[in-house]
């Protein structure tokens, strides 16, 4: 298979808006449609055509990662048209490739649902802002059109760490610095330690992967700059529980009082399949640390935050369950969907019935 398959392929990833292209031995080319996978009419992949496709497209440093150590990631470019993120991996001896579509074009605010209070969050001096949700939630578009709003409108110094870079930023109105874990510098926390050193205004941390990066995402939110950083935790409560149990137990008494005082939003997402039109919708959990909420941090009552959340509507927060329930009712989103990625599936499923719906699993299903 050469190149100009590669390129097929490729163009057909862009055309058909999918988000990934799985090349795996013994199965045609398949991409992921709106969340579902959908197989290309060509030949099934052998094992030839993988080592092919990956030679076509892999870097020699990545090359050389995959033949040590059996996996390698990288970005690329691919003409004017799109960027992928690039995970080669080995299986049965076989090479697999997935590809994850970055689009070049970047989102509005109102392109992708965010809660315009953001805007005003994001125009802080300092402060760590942190986004979370599982794999292929979208966390990377959101933050991306974050520090585009913040390029556009502010004069800033801004500094990402990305493992690899996936959507690319232009000088505007700030000037932007992007390193790749692996290829500009080796870690995150490495990274982060070089930042505070190059008059930063906004750091994005890719990844708070590890105690230190974390460490040291806190530490720079604390002494005067804006940090973005992900998790991949589900919910405002439990992402501050995941940050504090990171620490060892003599330190989180510490780490609250400084998360208490640098935090200043969680937004936790999930995307969901549409159902009024092809295409995926995102839904958010969205803590702003008020005052009160900073007590709770500081006095380790964090099973308090969901209730404190219902009560700060007028802060633009929200529960994710009452944005899912939100969007189930006005016809975006099936009741099923809503309620296997929602909190409490069981209340989801109960208000279903009172609203005279209907599920579409049985009732045994919704116990968990």
């Amino acid at each position: 298979m050469s190149t100009v398959q590669i390129d097929r392929l490729l163009d057909t990833v862009i055309k058909q808006n999918a988000s990934d292209l799985h090349l795996s031995v013994g199965r045609k080319p398949t991409l992921r449609l709106h969340g579902g996978l959908r197989n290309l009419d060509t030949k099934v992949l052998d094992s030839d055509d993988c080592v092919a496709l990956m030679k076509s497209i892999t870097p020699e440093r990545a090359q050389q990662e995959l033949q040590e150590d059996g996996s390698c990631d990288f970005g690329f470019a691919y003409g004017t048209e799109a960027r992928f993120r690039v995970a080669c991996f080995r299986q049965r001896g076989d090479i697999t490739i997935v590809l994850r579509l970055i689009p070049n074009q970047l989102l509005t605010f109102d392109q992708i649902g965010l809660p315009q209070i953001c805007k005003e969050l994001i125009r802080r001096p300092r402060g760590l802002f942190i986004v979370t949700g599982p794999t292929g939630s979208g966390k990377t578009t959101s933050l991306a059109t974050m520090l585009d709003y913040v390029n556009m409108n502010l004069e800033r110094h801004i500094i990402t760490v990305e493992d690899p870079i996936e959507y690319y930023h232009y000088h505007k109105k700030s000037v932007v610095n992007q390193r790749e874990v692996g290829v500009d510098v080796p870690s995150f926390s490495e990274a982060l330690r070089r930042a505070l050193r190059a008059d930063p205004d906004v750091i994005l941390v890719g990844e708070m992967r590890d105690l230190e990066t974390i460490e040291a995402a806190i530490r720079a939110a604390e002494t005067g700059h804006l940090v973005f950083g992900t998790l991949h935790t589900t919910g405002a409560a439990g992402t501050i529980t995941r940050v504090i149990d990171a620490f060892p137990t003599n330190q989180q008494a510490q780490v609250r009082v400084q998360l208490s005082t640098s935090l200043i939003a969680v937004l936790s997402q999930v995307l969901l399949a549409r159902v009024d039109k092809p295409g995926r919708v995102a839904c958010y959990e969205f803590l702003v640390v008020t005052p009160a909420i900073a007590n709770l941090i500081r006095e380790n009552k964090t099973f308090r935050i969901d209730s404190a959340i219902q009560t700060g509507r007028k802060f633009g927060m929200q529960l994710l369950d009452d944005h899912l329930w939100t969007l189930y009712q006005k016809g975006l989103i099936a009741a099923d969907e809503m309620i296997d990625k929602g909190k409490d599936p069981g209340e989801l499923t109960e208000k279903v019935h009172r609203a005279g719906g209907n599920v579409g699993r049985t009732e045994l299903d919704t116990s968990d």
